[in-house]
């Protein structure tokens, strides 16, 4: 039995058609059941049953929850929008911080990000996707604001890229997980600057 409606064309014996809406309705429930109940409490029958499909059509996709999960932090990476390109340092700094505070304040990932880095503790294959999902793959597009800036002069060539990557994330994931407000449009100034002096930014003339 397969996800689609019978067509005219036969399909081969066994094989199983993903539909792309079952897919994205399974996702959003699994997101939405990860927030209300968390990693450790999290069961793929509370899923099928949040997205109104049957176990097995949730299971042909991912056989353990654990999969489920690390495919739903891959698509969020891939899914991660490219950096803000303003023109500037100071501007594009900004812009990534109001983009990255929203999105940490969302009622969703700000319940599921503190539980999945609890949870990675205990699940290697978890801390590994986060590590080249989120981590990795985000820091990769995110170092182009700086490799940006770096070319227009306004950050020195020995930038440590690593470091100042570290800096512009650390205190939005810090003060979201400690439940304070990271899109806050008055911290978010002083955080630009702050970020600028330590990177040790300056203008064109």
């Amino acid at each position: 039995m397969t996800d689609e409606p019978l067509t005219r064309t036969r399909k081969p014996a066994g094989a199983a058609v993903m539909q792309p809406q079952v897919t994205a309705a399974i996702q959003a429930a699994a997101f939405e059941e990860l927030a209300a109940v968390g990693y450790g409490k999290l069961s793929m029958e509370a899923v099928a049953r949040r997205a109104g499909v049957s176990k097995p059509t949730l299971y042909r996709r991912w056989p353990t929850k654990e999969q489920l999960v690390i495919s739903l932090v891959t698509e969020v990476a891939v899914a991660a929008a490219e950096p803000p390109d303003t023109g500037t340092l100071e501007s594009d700094l900004r812009a990534f911080l109001a983009i990255s505070a929203a999105g940490l304040s969302h009622p969703l990932a700000s319940r599921i990000i503190p539980d999945l880095l609890a949870q990675a503790i205990r699940v290697p294959s978890l801390a590994e996707a986060l590590q080249s999902g989120l981590g990795q793959s985000r820091r990769a597009k995110v170092a182009q604001i700086l490799d940006r800036a770096i070319a227009r002069g306004e950050l020195p060539p020995g930038l440590n890229h690593e470091l100042a990557l570290d800096f512009l994330m650390a205190p939005l994931f810090w003060r979201a997980i400690l439940g304070g407000t990271p899109t806050d449009p008055t911290y978010l100034d002083e955080l630009t600057t702050m970020l600028l002096a330590a990177f040790g930014a300056h203008r064109n003339r």
